[in-house]
């Protein structure tokens, strides 16, 4: 969605593409409109190649917001678009007063001229700085299909979502340090017969108010709550996930209270330690995980009722 958002250029990058490209003409009234003009066209192009906000769908604006800040963006888009008319008056402004000169005083309203571009550019340097940091950020956000089948998969860091994703799926997660061991969410798919599934790795949650969550939570929030599929919860009865299982089953009735898809509870590494209340798997062995991803396909088929469920139950 945001792939095609350009590279946005600095205020002495675009000043020095529009003044090189104006001293080609031979007068300076010409210079002053060309210059004006390429600088204008330059920050309207810039402002249209951002998309709208307001028709995103909601997942995608909630991931934009906890980005980079949507309100931080459109005032930095409005600061261009001011930039854009201020350069178009003047632009008229000194054009019709080297007309009226008749070329005799034409060189120094053309450097006058310039000298307001100038100004006008540098006070919108932060803004074509942060806009371009907010692009690079964007086009890094994973392509999802909102429309598509989705097994989202969470639970708390380390309890072995990656390495799911990664064995029914290839997706490799960018990884990071503990405790956030995925930077945000990663997107795989799974291929049955002719059937395409979108398989969404959350990053890892904790069991705390919504108010202190960090950003990598968040993202994890804002795709439990808009995209549509089965939910696959992880738990770590070993706890070597560096987290109690006491905290980890409370996060899984937090998230079965306010989630309104199908959940399934499954204990993972049980290659360290059996867990008998819910069905067992160990993505370091490979042991259940065919039958957790078979089980998963046939709650997305028949989308369920949207309790919670494990293997064992069904």
């Amino acid at each position: 969605m945001f792939e095609q958002l350009p590279t946005i250029p600095t205020s002495q990058e675009l000043l020095d593409r529009s003044f090189r490209r104006a001293s080609r003409a031979a007068e300076d009234g010409s210079m002053v409109q060309n210059a004006g003009n390429i600088l204008s066209d330059n920050l309207s192009n810039l402002i249209r190649r951002f998309p709208s906000f307001e028709r995103l769908p909601p997942f995608y604006r909630e991931m934009v917001e906890i980005t980079v800040g949507i309100d931080r963006i459109r005032i930095s888009l409005s600061r261009l678009r001011w930039a854009s008319m201020q350069i178009r008056q003047i632009t008229r402004e000194y054009v019709g007063r080297i007309k009226r000169t008749g070329g005799a005083e034409s060189a120094p309203l053309r450097r006058s001229a310039f000298g307001r571009f100038s100004s006008i550019m540098r006070s919108i340097d932060r803004d074509l700085l942060f806009l371009n940091e907010a692009r690079n950020l964007l086009r890094k956000m994973p392509s999802i299909d909102p429309e598509k089948p989705t097994i989202l998969i969470a639970g708390y860091p380390n309890v072995g979502k990656s390495s799911f994703i990664i064995s029914i799926t290839g997706a490799r997660p960018e990884v990071a340090s503990y405790p956030f061991t995925t930077r945000g969410i990663v997107v795989g798919h799974l291929l049955r017969g002719d059937k395409r599934y979108q398989v969404v790795d959350t990053p890892g949650l904790l069991d705390r108010p919504m108010g202190e969550r960090n950003e990598i939570e968040r993202q994890a929030v804002a795709a439990l709550s808009h995209l549509q599929g089965v939910v696959l919860f992880i738990l770590d009865p070993s706890e070597h996930c560096g987290y109690p299982l006491d905290s980890q089953l409370r996060l899984a009735e937090d998230l079965s209270g306010w989630i309104t898809l199908p959940m399934l509870m499954v204990a993972n590494k049980v290659d360290i330690k059996r867990y008998s209340d819910l069905a067992e798997m160990s993505t370091e062995t490979g042991e259940g995980v065919l039958e957790v991803m078979e089980r998963l396909i046939e709650l997305l088929e028949g989308q369920g009722d949207g309790s919670t469920s494990s293997l064992a139950e069904a």
